[in-house]
C-alpha cells in the first residue's frame, strides 16, 4: 500500500467493486479478466474522474479557492464530473469547451448546465487554451480560481489512481 497524504474532499463511493468478465474470459480461452467498476463511483453517473477530482477539490478548498476552471469537449465526462463536484462542494465552476454552443443541450453538456456550470465556448480550440485568460478575468472580478488541467492530467490527478491501486492490493 502506498500512503497518500494530500488534502481530499470525498465525492464518491469507494472502494468500487471488481467484477469478473466471465464471458470475455471464456471467449479468450482462459485468462481470467476483471474490471474495476469506477462507473459506480456515484458522482454524476460515475466515472474514474471522480478519483482525480477528490484531490483537486481538496487542494482547491485548502487553498481557499472559490472557483474551479477546466476544459474539455462538449460531451466531456471530465467536465460533467467537475461540474457535479463543484455543485456538491459549493464552488463556482467554469468550463472551457471546444466548439460552439449547440442549439439544444444534450448529454453531458445538458448535465453541465443543470449543475450550474458557466460555459465558455472556445471555438476551434479543443483543450482549454483560453483557460489562463478566463482565470485572469475571474481574478480581476474578485474570484479565487483554481485551474484543473485538461482531463485532470497532472501530478495531483494521478494520486486518485494510486488510490485505485491501493484498493486492488
Amino acid at each position: 500500500m502506498i500512503k497518500i497524504d494530500l488534502p481530499k474532499k470525498q465525492l464518491g463511493f469507494f472502494p468500487t467493486p471488481i467484477t469478473g468478465l466471465k464471458q470475455l474470459s471464456k471467449k479468450l480461452c482462459g485468462p481470467r479478466i476483471f474490471i474495476k467498476r469506477d462507473d459506480l463511483t456515484g458522482l454524476a453517473f460515475g466515472g474514474n474522474k471522480t478519483r482525480k477530482l477528490e484531490y483537486f477539490i481538496g487542494d482547491a478548498l485548502l487553498k481557499g479557492c472559490d472557483t474551479i476552471i477546466t476544459g474539455g469537449a462538449e460531451q466531456s465526462n471530465h467536465c460533467r464530473q467537475t461540474a457535479a463536484a463543484c455543485a456538491t462542494s459549493g464552488l463556482e465552476c467554469h468550463l472551457v469547451l471546444g466548439g460552439s454552443e449547440p442549439e439544444f443541450p444534450k448529454g453531458n453538456f445538458l448535465l453541465d448546465k443543470l449543475f450550474s456550470a458557466h460555459v465558455h465556448w472556445d471555438g476551434t480550440f479543443r483543450k482549454g487554451e483560453k483557460i489562463p485568460q478566463i482565470s485572469e478575468e475571474l481574478s480581476r472580478l474578485g474570484k479565487k480560481p483554481y485551474i484543473v488541467p485538461y482531463g485532470g492530467s497532472s501530478e495531483i490527478g494521478i494520486v486518485g489512481f494510486v488510490e485505485a491501486v491501493n484498493e486492488l492490493i
